[in-house]
């Protein structure tokens, strides 16, 4: 059952005035404003990207036991989704006890501060750990490397037990090619989990596709006959090979592991695919989500995954459950939501998923 956003207006405050970050642990901030903006810097720097944060990243906090780190879709709107994920602490009780986040990856043609870093806009994107124009050597994927060690550090946050690598969208699309590409899951003393939301596509293990049969056909994807959607994960699909001749780069990064650049480019198909297996992940799903709104890809490579988001979801969750053995994926068909960050994640059924205990 979810939980009416009527809360939210106690998050709604006017904007602050300019200030540093805050330096109590006893007062989360939480307006999305330059109030609650601080810096991640990549190793000695000077190279740096933003994230909007609830505590201070370098003040003793014994309090937190959490993260929550929220990635931003396609239109780069961190202050929403930092809005969102600080919505759903406050309605779960969570605010005191757990740090949220919200990164913002700058895209080329944005306005940038001095040494913030630009990530591309078209081919291998922020989404899909794209190298920085700006700052070649750097990947995206190594901001939320770098915001994870910063999280780690038990000099900081002693308690700290759990980070969630969270996203919907193309944040979605960020948080599942991270969660079986990244190098730091298990070397930093902490506990990493992923939540994908409603990605459009993956980077599928497999040259394999999902066959247009069964739930992958296009009319039952579309839950025809009417009311055929339900709540429960659809798991008639099939796999076979597909047909090169009509999308020749189907299969390549990020829709595929074929022709890999940058910061998984020294990784084998085997290491990806035993990642991806390994780490704990949860797929949520919105249970209509099945029309090509909100910036719906409908790319060939995409469209070979799936005629709609929540099939391709869901086709690609019996995959990585069935074919390559995942015991800790699971998958959440949240009620009543469409391709909606808000719905998905101020939902009852989601809240201990991202706040775990």
């Amino acid at each position: 059952m979810r939980i009416p956003l009527i809360a939210l207006v106690a998050l709604g405050a006017a904007p602050a005035a300019r200030q540093a970050p805050p330096a109590s642990p006893a007062a989360p901030c939480t307006t999305a404003t330059t109030a609650c903006e601080q810096w991640v810097t990549y190793g000695a720097g000077p190279a740096r990207s933003m994230v909007y944060a609830t505590y201070a990243l370098r003040t003793p906090n014994a309090a937190i036991t959490r993260a929550l780190i929220m990635v931003h879709g396609a239109a780069r709107n961190a202050d929403h989704y930092f809005r969102t994920a600080t919505a759903a602490a406050f309605l779960d009780g969570a605010l005191g006890n757990t740090i949220v986040i919200a990164p913002h990856f700058i895209a080329e043609r944005d306005t940038a501060q001095p040494n913030e870093v630009r990530w591309p806009e078209r081919g291998d994107t922020w989404r899909s750990g794209g190298m920085s124009p700006s700052n070649p050597t750097l990947s995206s994927f190594d901001f939320m490397d770098e915001i994870l060690r910063t999280l780690a550090d038990k000099k900081v946050f002693p308690n700290l037990a759990t980070i969630v690598v969270a996203g919907h969208s193309a944040g979605g699309q960020f948080a599942t090619r991270y969660e079986m590409a990244n190098k730091v899951d298990g070397t930093l003393g902490v506990r990493i989990r992923y939540v994908v939301a409603n990605p459009s596509s993956y980077a599928w293990p497999a040259a394999v596709r999902p066959l247009p049969t069964g739930d992958a056909s296009p009319d039952a994807a579309l839950g025809e006959p009417l009311g055929k959607l339900g709540e429960t994960v659809h798991t008639t699909y099939t796999y076979g090979p597909f047909d090169s001749t009509k999308v020749p780069r189907y299969n390549h990064w990020p829709a595929g592991l074929e022709d890999r650049h940058g910061y998984t480019a020294q990784m084998s198909d085997e290491q990806l695919r035993k990642q991806l297996a390994e780490r704990t992940t949860t797929y949520l799903l919105g249970q209509v989500d099945v029309l090509p709104l909100g910036g719906f890809d409908s790319s060939p490579s995409a469209m070979a995954q799936g005629p709609t988001r929540r099939a391709r979801g869901e086709a690609f969750f019996k995959y990585v459950t069935e074919t390559l053995g995942a015991k800790t994926a699971t998958a959440i068909i949240v009620p009543e939501c469409g391709h909606n960050d808000r719905c998905i994640y101020t939902t009852r059924e989601v809240f201990p998923v991202i706040f775990p205990k």
